[in-house]
Protein backbone atom coordinates (compact mmCIF):
# COMPACT_ATOMS: atom_id res chain seq x y z
CA UNK A 1 0.00 0.00 0.00
CA UNK A 2 1.70 3.12 -1.39
CA UNK A 3 1.08 6.15 0.72
CA UNK A 4 1.97 9.74 -0.99
CA UNK A 5 1.12 13.22 0.60
CA UNK A 6 -2.08 12.20 2.98
CA UNK A 7 -3.30 10.17 -0.28
CA UNK A 8 -3.04 6.19 -0.74
CA UNK A 9 -2.45 4.49 -4.46
CA UNK A 10 -5.85 3.00 -5.68
CA UNK A 11 -6.19 0.81 -8.86
CA UNK A 12 -9.45 1.33 -11.05
CA UNK A 13 -10.14 -2.10 -12.81
CA UNK A 14 -12.00 -2.02 -16.34
CA UNK A 15 -15.12 -3.00 -14.37
CA UNK A 16 -14.87 0.44 -12.24
CA UNK A 17 -13.87 -1.27 -9.13
CA UNK A 18 -11.19 0.41 -7.21
CA UNK A 19 -8.64 -1.97 -5.55
CA UNK A 20 -4.65 -1.78 -4.12
CA UNK A 21 -1.92 -3.17 -6.10
CA UNK A 22 -1.38 -6.74 -4.97
CA UNK A 23 0.05 -10.06 -6.43
CA UNK A 24 1.87 -13.64 -6.75
CA UNK A 25 5.44 -14.15 -5.36
CA UNK A 26 7.68 -14.95 -7.92
CA UNK A 27 10.33 -18.18 -7.38
CA UNK A 28 13.04 -17.07 -5.55
CA UNK A 29 11.53 -13.59 -4.40
CA UNK A 30 10.60 -12.56 -0.65
CA UNK A 31 7.74 -10.89 0.22
CA UNK A 32 8.57 -7.48 0.07
CA UNK A 33 10.58 -7.88 -3.26
CA UNK A 34 7.22 -9.14 -4.48
CA UNK A 35 5.32 -6.03 -3.13
CA UNK A 36 7.73 -3.36 -4.56
CA UNK A 37 7.61 -5.27 -7.58
CA UNK A 38 3.74 -6.29 -8.13
CA UNK A 39 3.34 -2.01 -7.35
CA UNK A 40 5.54 -1.01 -9.78
CA UNK A 41 4.27 -3.65 -12.41
CA UNK A 42 0.38 -2.49 -11.56
CA UNK A 43 0.82 1.25 -11.07
CA UNK A 44 4.17 2.38 -12.17
CA UNK A 45 4.96 3.56 -9.38
CA UNK A 46 8.54 2.83 -7.27
CA UNK A 47 7.76 2.58 -3.55
CA UNK A 48 9.97 1.92 -0.49
CA UNK A 49 8.63 -0.29 1.91
CA UNK A 50 8.37 1.13 5.36
CA UNK A 51 6.71 -1.70 7.83
CA UNK A 52 4.50 -4.70 7.54
CA UNK A 53 0.86 -3.86 7.69
CA UNK A 54 -0.70 -7.51 7.99
CA UNK A 55 -2.36 -10.27 6.21
CA UNK A 56 -5.44 -11.18 4.67
CA UNK A 57 -6.99 -14.18 3.49
CA UNK A 58 -9.72 -14.89 1.20
CA UNK A 59 -10.99 -17.24 -1.17
CA UNK A 60 -12.60 -17.21 -4.23
CA UNK A 61 -13.36 -18.35 -7.72
CA UNK A 62 -11.01 -19.28 -10.20
CA UNK A 63 -13.74 -19.37 -13.09
CA UNK A 64 -17.04 -18.02 -12.79
CA UNK A 65 -18.32 -21.09 -14.06
CA UNK A 66 -16.56 -23.43 -12.19
CA UNK A 67 -16.58 -24.75 -8.59
CA UNK A 68 -13.18 -24.83 -7.76
CA UNK A 69 -12.18 -22.30 -4.99
CA UNK A 70 -8.71 -20.41 -4.51
CA UNK A 71 -7.04 -19.84 -1.18
CA UNK A 72 -5.38 -16.67 -1.39
CA UNK A 73 -3.01 -15.19 1.61
CA UNK A 74 -2.14 -11.41 0.81
CA UNK A 75 0.46 -9.77 3.33
CA UNK A 76 0.25 -5.71 3.12
CA UNK A 77 3.34 -3.47 3.52
CA UNK A 78 3.09 0.58 4.11
CA UNK A 79 4.66 2.46 1.14
CA UNK A 80 5.84 6.04 0.70
CA UNK A 81 7.08 7.36 -2.65
CA UNK A 82 8.78 10.28 -4.21
CA UNK A 83 6.35 11.18 -6.99
CA UNK A 84 2.66 10.52 -7.92
CA UNK A 85 3.61 9.47 -11.45
CA UNK A 86 1.18 6.74 -12.59
CA UNK A 87 0.98 4.25 -15.82
CA UNK A 88 -1.88 1.82 -14.99
CA UNK A 89 -0.65 -2.00 -16.22
CA UNK A 90 -3.64 -2.19 -18.81
CA UNK A 91 -2.76 -5.84 -19.43
CA UNK A 92 -4.20 -6.64 -16.10
CA UNK A 93 -7.06 -4.80 -16.30
CA UNK A 94 -6.32 -1.54 -14.84
CA UNK A 95 -7.39 1.95 -16.80
CA UNK A 96 -6.61 4.40 -13.93
CA UNK A 97 -3.75 4.12 -11.36
CA UNK A 98 -4.50 7.27 -8.99
CA UNK A 99 -3.56 8.58 -5.37
CA UNK A 100 -6.77 9.22 -3.27
CA UNK A 101 -7.12 11.20 -0.28
CA UNK A 102 -7.46 10.02 3.53
CA UNK A 103 -10.92 11.02 3.72
CA UNK A 104 -11.97 9.46 0.13
CA UNK A 105 -10.23 6.39 0.61
CA UNK A 106 -12.33 3.94 2.36
CA UNK A 107 -15.59 4.74 0.14
CA UNK A 108 -13.82 3.83 -2.81
CA UNK A 109 -12.19 0.68 -1.49
CA UNK A 110 -14.13 -2.38 -3.21
CA UNK A 111 -13.49 -5.05 -1.27
CA UNK A 112 -13.95 -5.47 2.83
CA UNK A 113 -10.59 -6.72 3.28
CA UNK A 114 -9.11 -4.24 1.65
CA UNK A 115 -10.87 -1.53 3.46
CA UNK A 116 -10.24 -3.40 6.53
CA UNK A 117 -5.95 -2.87 5.93
CA UNK A 118 -6.47 0.75 4.48
CA UNK A 119 -7.99 1.32 8.01
CA UNK A 120 -5.17 0.24 9.82
CA UNK A 121 -2.88 1.88 7.66
CA UNK A 122 -4.52 5.00 8.29
CA UNK A 123 -4.71 4.19 11.69
CA UNK A 124 -0.76 4.09 12.06
CA UNK A 125 -0.22 6.69 9.83
CA UNK A 126 -2.39 9.03 11.55
CA UNK A 127 -2.33 7.33 15.31
CA UNK A 128 -6.02 8.07 15.60
CA UNK A 129 -8.65 5.24 15.63
CA UNK A 130 -10.78 5.11 12.51
CA UNK A 131 -14.18 4.34 11.71
CA UNK A 132 -15.41 1.88 9.51
CA UNK A 133 -16.48 3.59 6.73
CA UNK A 134 -16.46 1.33 4.10
CA UNK A 135 -18.81 -1.76 2.32
CA UNK A 136 -18.41 -4.44 -0.09
CA UNK A 137 -20.39 -3.29 -2.94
Amino acid sequence: MVVFNNAILLLRKFNGDWVLPKGKVEQGETLEQAALREVSEESGVKGQIQQYLGEIHYTYKENWDEDRLVHKTVHWYLMNCKAMNTLPQKEEGFVEAKFIHFNQVLQLARYDDEGAIIKVALEKITGKKIGCHFQQR
